[in-house]
């Protein structure tokens, strides 16, 4: 293995995450490139929103402020940045950073890359009406913009793990088919790119680390395509086997992660630990992309609005069922959706008022805000002295909000144009690759015999697995592992799709999909239109999914003595 590495930061995960991470980044070690992850599909709908306020708008306004604090810490330290905060408008931040620059009088390369924003096609593409229409494109784009001299490089669209293997493309020299490499990069790229969700945040097993303030992650990548995930020495949180995993699995499918570059190969990633705060990634498998690139898709669904009735004491069921009786006969017109959810956190007996209540969700929508706005919060506030004993709410409800729908489409890699526009302007169309996957199996994993029987105890899973769950547009998904091969043993032969239905009966009526990952000891469930239509449009109380991993480890299963 070539000894040299590039040293790849992340400082944001979301749109919103913690302001002061891009200095704290840029301060706290040596980097090469310094990235910042914007987007997610319920990020689209809000910047789809704003651009239909001001045209001009569309990108993560955050990051230009950012920038404003910290480009000159980059240029003097040598750092590239790259992001896809230019969301819907690209060229628009990309000129704005030109502007801040020249404030701040720094000579900065800026470059971008668009051609995501298929919403101008979207009659020639078979889309109906969406807001937003953004195709999931590759690295090769940045890598162009930095071979070309760019100091910052802004994308709209591109998949998350891009903004690691686009600067890795460029420094090591890869050719459009160096499948493993490639791989390993976006293997990386997956892990860096919730920021703080690889140095502990949301991690199952928070008490056995200091996570009230976690660093933010880097990869130190070589140039085989094998890793090393760490973090900048005195910042908080850790780098650990399980934090990496915990990553690893986070909104996957099954064996195969495909993206517009390569597909990797999740079921060959090794992971080791190298020392303190430093787990390596090697061994990951490569193949070429599929031959259709993913549309994230968002049209406006209507409005929706709710409100919550505290119900205290005895008769809860009797309470609720008053409730939606009297708002049935008199929510005129009625929404084209209400839905009732009772959530039973009452105890018998209690000694506080607040333990003795429960919670009586309503929430509606419809096409027309007043119907889910001021006609809704009308109806249910008329019912404060006409309804069931200790009637009271914990605020009125407020004016509709509007609410997206979320679906993807899969389009032609040949009809997705990718466009490098470079510092001097010149613009380089980057082809998709010529040879794409076939429809081969995945081999089936080799597993580990059942545990030999013994006795058992009723248990939560938790203390023997450890998880994290997530959200896919309509679907959720939940990867489960553990760490030792005795518990692998138990957990591949227990954890079915059967078992995993009984322990979640939200899942019961629904498609479940178990994948295997024996290097990692884990088990991945995507559970099929959990979230409806997506985040926004979605009426869960956990509308993301991102307990779904807690619930399921707080589920009691019978487990063998030996694993406690």
């Amino acid at each position: 293995m070539d000894g040299r590495s590039l040293r790849i930061g992340n400082a944001s995960g979301f749109y919103g995450d913690r302001f002061s991470a891009f200095r704290e980044m840029l301060e706290g070690g040596p980097l090469d490139v310094l990235t910042g992850d914007y987007l997610a599909e319920l990020t689209m709908l809000i910047l789809g929103r704003d651009r239909l306020k001001n045209p001009s708008a569309g990108y993560a306004k955050t990051f230009l402020r950012q920038l404003e604090e910290t480009l000159g810490l980059a240029v003097e330290r040598k750092v590239r940045i790259v992001t896809n905060a230019g969301g819907l408008n690209p060229e628009g931040l990309a000129n704005d950073l030109r502007a801040l620059a020249t404030k701040l009088g720094l000579s900065v390369n800026i470059a971008h890359v668009e051609g995501d924003d298929l919403v101008g096609r979207a009659d020639e593409l078979g889309f109906d009406q969406p807001l937003t229409a953004n195709a999931y494109l590759g690295g090769w784009g940045i890598a162009a913009c930095l071979d070309a001299g760019a100091d910052i490089v802004v994308t709209g669209r591109v998949t998350d793990a891009s903004l690691v293997v686009g600067p890795a493309a460029s420094f090591f020299g890869w050719k459009r088919d160096d499948w493993d490499c490639l791989a390993g990069a976006m293997v990386a790229g997956h892990v860096l790119e919730c920021g703080a969700q690889a140095t502990g945040g949301n991690f199952a097993r928070f008490g056995e680390i200091d996570v009230r303030r976690p660093g933010f992650p880097l990869a130190e990548l070589f140039a085989d395509g094998s890793s090393i995930i760490t973090k900048h020495p005195d910042t908080g949180g850790a780098v650990t086997v399980d934090t990496v995993k915990a990553q690893l699995v986070y909104e996957i499918g099954g064996a195969r992660y495909a993206g517009p570059d390569a597909t990797a190969r999740f079921d060959t990633i090794v992971v080791d630990t190298e020392g303190t705060d430093r787990v390596r990634l090697s061994g990951v498998r490569g193949e070429p992309p599929p031959p259709e690139v993913k549309v994230c898709l968002n049209r406006l669904g209507g409005f929706r609005n709710d409100a919550q009735f505290i119900l205290v004491g005895l008769d809860i069921k009797e309470k609720a069922a008053l409730v939606r009786a009297q708002l049935d006969a008199t929510l005129k017109p009625r929404p084209a959706e209400v839905l009732y959810t009772l959530a039973r956190t009452d105890h018998a007996d209690a000694p506080s008022e607040e333990q003795a209540s429960a919670t009586l969700r309503v929430t509606v929508k419809d096409a027309d805000s007043k119907v889910a706005g001021r006609s809704f919060n009308g109806t249910v506030v008329e019912l404060a002295l006409s309804s069931y004993p200790g009637f009271f709410l914990p605020a009125l409800p407020g004016d509709a909000s509007p609410f997206g729908v979320y679906t993807a489409a899969y389009v032609d890699a040949r009809k997705v144009p990718h466009v490098a526009v470079f510092p001097d302007g010149r613009r380089i169309d980057v082809l998709p690759p010529e040879k794409t996957l076939g429809l081969e199996a995945v081999p089936a994993p080799s597993l580990p015999a059942p545990l030999l029987a013994g006795p058992t105890r009723r248990v939560p899973l938790g203390q023997v697995a450890l998880a994290r769950s997530g959200d896919k547009g309509g679907d959720a998904n939940i990867g489960v592992w553990v760490r030792t091969e005795e518990a692998w043993s138990w957990l591949v032969h227990t954890l079915t799709e059967e078992l995993l239905r009984t322990l979640l009966p939200e899942a019961r009526e629904l498609k479940v999909q178990r994948h295997v990952l024996p290097n990692l000891r884990a088990l991945n469930f995507v559970i099929e239109g959990l979230l409806g239509e997506g985040v926004s449009s979605s009426t869960r109380f956990d509308q993301q999914a991102k307990a779904l991993g807690e619930w399921l480890r707080s589920r009691h299963v019978d487990v063998p003595e030996s694993l406690l």
